[in-house]
């Protein structure tokens, strides 16, 4: 018997779900680098660019994860 491959709704909600974090930080990451880039006289300018480093990464980060769950709904077997 053959086993059609049919995208997982749950798994894909998941994906989509990952993909909009990934677009927040993408948003987020460079407005605060700017932010900090801008104030390099002021006294929090080493935790927001921190901050902003780690969103930026975190961004790269999510956004693989959630294409990579997107595509696991769509063309992974199911047993």
């Amino acid at each position: 018997m053959e086993e059609t491959n049919r995208t997982d709704k749950d798994i894909l909600v998941k994906g989509v779900k990952t993909m909009a974090l990934s677009a927040a930080l993408m948003f987020l990451g460079p407005t605060l680098l700017y932010i900090a880039l801008s104030n390099k006289e002021k006294p929090l300018y080493i935790p927001i660019l921190i901050v902003a480093l780690i969103a930026c990464g975190s961004a790269i980060y999510f956004g693989f994860k959630g294409l990579k769950t997107i595509m696991d709904s769509m063309f992974k077997k199911r047993q």
